[in-house]
């Protein structure tokens, strides 16, 4: 369930929700709505988000193996549903606990560091050019957090 909405719920179990618990719990149904759109929205137009991404990718690594590029696009793939689904559950641990069982070692395992940070600028493009600022910014720190997780951490090592 949604944190905040989970929490203000724990407070009222034995008593009405106060006036400003109240607010409170109309803004996050409020923001739980306009998650629930944007998760619909990239949940329906994936193929048409990958595509062009995919296309930039060969034409950027020509000479790379084919199972590479792919195997760089499936990980991002697995990262915009997951950050989807952190940013509708407005949950962070969700994320970094989905993303630690396999991204920790991977991507220095197959040496692929500049194909995953060319992949995960390329969807960046791509979101900004099919979402709107207010759309952006509320997944954005999600898809941040991810980013941070998998091409930040890889650098550091």
């Amino acid at each position: 369930m949604h944190p905040e909405i989970e929490a203000l719920l724990d407070q009222a179990e034995n008593r009405f929700l106060k006036g400003e618990e109240l607010i409170a719990f109309k803004r996050q149904i409020a923001t739980l709505s306009q998650r629930l759109k944007i998760y619909e929205f990239l949940r329906e137009k994936e193929a048409s988000i990958f595509q062009p991404v995919a296309n930039k990718l060969q034409e950027t690594f020509p000479d790379e193996k084919e199972e590479t590029l792919e195997r760089s696009l499936k990980h991002w793939l697995l990262v915009l549903r997951y950050s989807s689904m952190a940013m509708l559950l407005n949950d962070r641990d969700f994320l970094e606990q989905r993303l630690l069982d396999w991204v920790s070692g991977i991507v220095e395992a197959h040496q692929t560091q500049k194909i995953e940070a060319t992949v995960c600028n390329l969807l960046q493009t791509r979101l900004k050019e099919l979402l709107s600022e207010q759309a952006r910014a509320i997944l954005q720190p999600f898809f941040d957090q991810a980013k941070s997780m998998i091409i930040d951490q890889g650098n550091k090592e």
